[in-house]
């Protein structure tokens, strides 16, 4: 099955699609604006195996220390996204990419690999109880169910920035951090934005454009995460009827 796989380079980035959006002879914004992210990661580290085929089965990770996520440890890769969907489900192909990711980490003599999880699967978050049929385990934690998982080999654990555990910030109108990791966080944005204009309510988007901002976020965050009247809501992107269910129970 490997021979199934590509991992992207610097030199095929440009021609393959994202497996999120399937790419159409029209430039998609999303997919552009997450291309120019993902060719400045490769640099880094970073690494997108994605199925040689049109369709979403990819698992994209990165180093720990280079990671757009409130995560610190030494010497561990971080899961962003491990999504299988469609026709390839069933076929062992999440097996294979996590099987991968783990080889890669022990191969270069990492102490182990972490994700995001929760006490309650979410939306927008890789298969925990996937992930720990090959050792994952919950290390840390914030008090609003989100859990930091890792597979660590040596004993070693990383853990969530201090500031992450909060979870609150004291601006308090809607407030979304996010990154353009995801290739849907453009269409997102936008919509959140006319839906607010639309019912005058007051918003900052705040865009996380370095790794220093990423590493001092007050939240969990793969690539977005929302606040409102200072409280942490969801790493979930939003549309406008999550959105209008948050302001109204409010």
């Amino acid at each position: 099955m490997m021979e199934e796989f590509i991992n992207l380079t610097a030199d095929n980035i440009d021609d393959e699609h994202l497996c999120c959006i399937i790419r159409s002879m029209k430039p998609h914004p999303g997919v552009e604006a997450k291309r120019k992210w993902l060719a400045e990661r490769l640099r880094e580290g970073h690494v997108f195996r994605k199925l040689n085929a049109k369709g979403c089965c990819f698992i994209e990770y990165a180093p720990l220390e280079t990671a757009w996520v409130p995560v610190i440890g030494d010497n561990f890769y971080y899961i962003y996204c491990l999504w299988v969907s469609g026709d390839f489900k069933g076929k062992g192909y999440g097996k294979s990419l996590m099987e991968y990711c783990i080889q890669d980490a022990k191969a270069k003599g990492m102490s182990g690999v972490c994700m995001l999880g929760a006490k309650k699967q979410k939306n927008w978050i890789s298969n925990q109880a996937f992930a720990k049929k090959y050792g994952f385990e919950s290390i840390d934690a914030t008090v609003d169910g989100y859990e930091l998982l890792a597979f660590s080999f040596d004993g070693k654990i990383p853990q969530f920035t201090d500031k992450a555990r909060q979870q609150q910030i004291e601006n308090q109108e809607l407030t979304i951090f996010y990154s353009m990791q995801c290739p849907f966080i453009v269409q997102k944005i936008e919509e959140i934005k006319q839906y607010c204009d639309d019912n005058k309510v007051a918003a900052s988007m705040r865009p996380v454009d370095s790794l220093e901002k990423a590493k001092d976020l007050p939240c969990v965050f793969n690539n977005w995460g929302s606040f409102y009247k200072g409280k942490f809501e969801t790493v979930n992107l939003l549309d406008k009827t999550a959105l209008g269910k948050i302001l109204k129970r409010k």
